[in-house]
């Protein structure tokens, strides 16, 4: 079924980051919105380009996938729908970090940095939005270390799927929005070891796999076994 078409000036008004703005503020930024459609696997920007705006995600999923000579590339992060990402390489006017590619079918809206200054200039009440979008940004990447020093992947692994269950009490589905092997590397894993991890959880009766969806039987044993060997 074709997704319903959404003006941009109503799409951005939901947002956290846009919220309570006033009508001539949206339509400003609206009129300066660029629609880009992508399909799986095909790629935003990538390392090294130069940053030309901020991107908000309407539908689809978009992987950052970070790469160094000593880890390679692994996936540093996923920006769903209602996320946005580049505002911190667009404010410090330094190319991009990271590759950002399509892990579905997704529609973005790209603001221009130009558009974004101009009602930064115009309008307090925006930059203190985007300050306090910045900041929650860097609090959930402080949350993310903290996470990654977990002492055990199966610590990691359990913890992401607690995170995803949404805090529902009995059983829950995760689907994984990446292939395994891409999520592993989020996880600070090998695939080997992910693999291991997903077989021994199964055969302990605490999820069962279905290619991407994990379905979480019981929340309760799975916390519990976050730290048994």
């Amino acid at each position: 079924m074709a997704r319903r078409e959404i003006a941009p000036e109503v799409f951005l008004a939901g947002l956290p980051v846009f919220k309570a703005l006033d009508a001539a503020t949206l339509a400003r930024l609206a009129a300066a919105t660029t629609r880009l459609t992508l399909k799986r696997g095909e790629t935003l920007f990538r390392k090294g380009d130069p940053a030309s705006g901020m991107y908000v995600v309407v539908y689809g999923e978009i992987k950052l996938i970070a790469s160094t000579p000593a880890r390679g590339r692994r996936l540093a992060g996923i920006v769903g729908p209602g996320q946005s990402l580049g505002e911190p390489v667009m404010f410090l006017e330094r190319p991009a970090l990271v590759d950002a590619q399509a892990a579905g079918d997704a529609l973005l809206l790209h603001l221009p940095k130009q558009a974004v200054f101009d009602e930064i200039e115009r309008n307090p009440k925006f930059a203190r939005r985007m300050i306090a979008g910045l900041s929650q940004r860097i609090e959930s990447l402080v949350r993310e270390l903290d996470r990654q020093a977990l002492g055990s992947g199966r610590e990691r692994f359990i913890a992401y799927l607690l995170r995803h269950g949404r805090g529902n009490p009995g059983p829950f589905v995760v689907r994984l929005p990446v292939a395994k092997a891409e999520l592993a590397s989020q996880l600070n894993l090998t695939a080997e070891h992910f693999s291991r991890l997903l077989h021994e959880l199964a055969q302990a009766g605490l999820l069962s796999i279905e290619a991407r969806q994990i379905t979480v039987p019981d929340r309760a044993r799975l916390e519990g076994a976050a730290h048994r060997r």
